[in-house]
């Protein structure tokens, strides 16, 4: 009897030749981990606190360092949010065109009243990408909570000064808000965070790199590539591996049927078989092939799941059928840990059975870079 899958599951995710040692530090942090507030240490941001931070609040004047250090342990400490210092210069002493024009029509030329400025900022860090469910929700509560040491009535008595960009003029703006509506409630001093990338990060980190141009070539001639899949995610059932197979013509000869005369040609022949196979009986299965294997998926998710209170994701439904149907069983025996695992799930194919992996499992569908997709658009 199948025993059933546990709702929640870690996405895995899809990547061509990686391994997981070689995964880059922000992906190997806790979920939950204890945030350090030590109010002798301060926080320096780095590039291993996520490609993607939020962006809480700026201070800029003399002694703007302390309120920005007040806040990073406010966070860390009472909030338990692992919150960072960036400290940037700007420079305006270029000069930039205006609005007006001169007597010639053209732009006139002006200089800002402050040449040089610098700021520091806190960031609340370690997020993987732009789409974080976890980062989303910190950000929310950004926008909602007030620390005290941003509040402007509090530090005037207690004789502090407030150095956070632009606080006098949100001030203003809530008083003018609460003169035309009553019932308007201040927001949040840090009402404008938002999330943004590590600027400590280099620049082609985030550039879309997509799919290499030799694997496109490689999946032209599949009628279901995964590289068509609609979603952002999908079930990973079944994976193939021989040795490197890259004529882009010999794979085309594969799928018409040729022999087989490698180990990934014969992986290959079996991914596509077990995706016809699918196919015919309804299932939206695909295939994808690389330098070095394999592999097919069914279905396509726009996400793994829903985000839970405590951080983890109750999967998908439907995701979570297909896990359990291309699974191997599994039979909870007593006295014992981890339960038994049966026989890998198999699906009766023109080749014969060809079996499953022992362990479907959700993975990011891998996406054509837009340069691929312009070039292949010139062709």
């Amino acid at each position: 009897m199948r025993s059933r899958y546990g709702l929640v599951v870690a996405a895995v995710f899809l990547a061509s030749g990686t391994s997981a040692s070689a995964s880059p530090p922000w992906q190997r942090i806790a979920l939950f981990k204890r945030v350090e507030a030590n109010p002798k240490k301060t926080y320096p941001l780095s590039d291993k606190n996520g490609p993607w931070v939020i962006l809480a609040v700026t201070f800029s004047g003399d002694e703007a360092a302390e309120q920005a250090n007040e806040l990073v342990q406010e966070l860390r400490s009472r909030y338990k949010l692992p919150a960072y210092t960036y400290e940037m210069d700007l420079d305006f002493s270029n000069p930039t065109a205006g609005r007006r024009t001169d007597q010639f029509g053209q732009p006139v030329r002006m200089k800002y009243r402050i040449e040089r400025m610098h700021e520091i900022a806190v960031m609340v860090g370690d997020f993987s990408s732009s789409d974080d469910a976890e980062a989303r929700k910190v950000l929310k509560k950004l926008r909602q909570i007030q620390p005290d040491c941003l509040d402007s009535r509090k530090r005037a008595k207690e004789g502090k000064r407030e150095y956070r960009t632009l606080a006098a003029l949100r001030e203003i703006q809530d008083q003018i808000n609460q003169k035309i509506d009553k019932n308007h409630k201040p927001q949040g001093p840090m009402r404008h965070a938002m999330l943004t990338t590590n600027p400590l990060m280099p620049d082609d980190y985030f550039a879309p790199k997509g799919v290499d141009s030799l694997v496109l070539k490689m999946n032209a001639p599949v009628k279901y590539s995964l590289l068509n899949c609609p979603g952002r995610y999908t079930c990973k059932i079944a994976t193939f591996t021989g040795s490197v197979l890259i004529d882009q013509a010999k794979i085309k000869e594969v799928l018409e049927g040729k022999k087989l005369e490698s180990r990934l040609e014969d992986a290959a022949a079996k991914a596509h078989e077990l995706t016809m196979t699918l196919r015919a009986k309804g299932y939206e299965a695909y295939e994808f092939h690389d330098r070095y294997a394999s592999m097919v998926t069914v279905g396509s998710f726009d996400s793994v799941g829903t985000p839970r209170p405590d951080g983890q994701i109750e999967i998908d439904p439907r995701l979570h059928k297909l896990i359990e149907t291309f699974s191997a069983p599994k039979q909870i025996i007593p006295g014992q840990a981890a339960p038994k695992l049966g026989d890998p799930f198999t699906v009766r194919t023109k080749m014969g059975r060809i079996p499953c992996d022992i362990q479907a499992v959700p993975v990011l569908v891998p996406k054509r870079s837009i340069a691929s997709q312009y070039a292949r658009g010139s062709e």
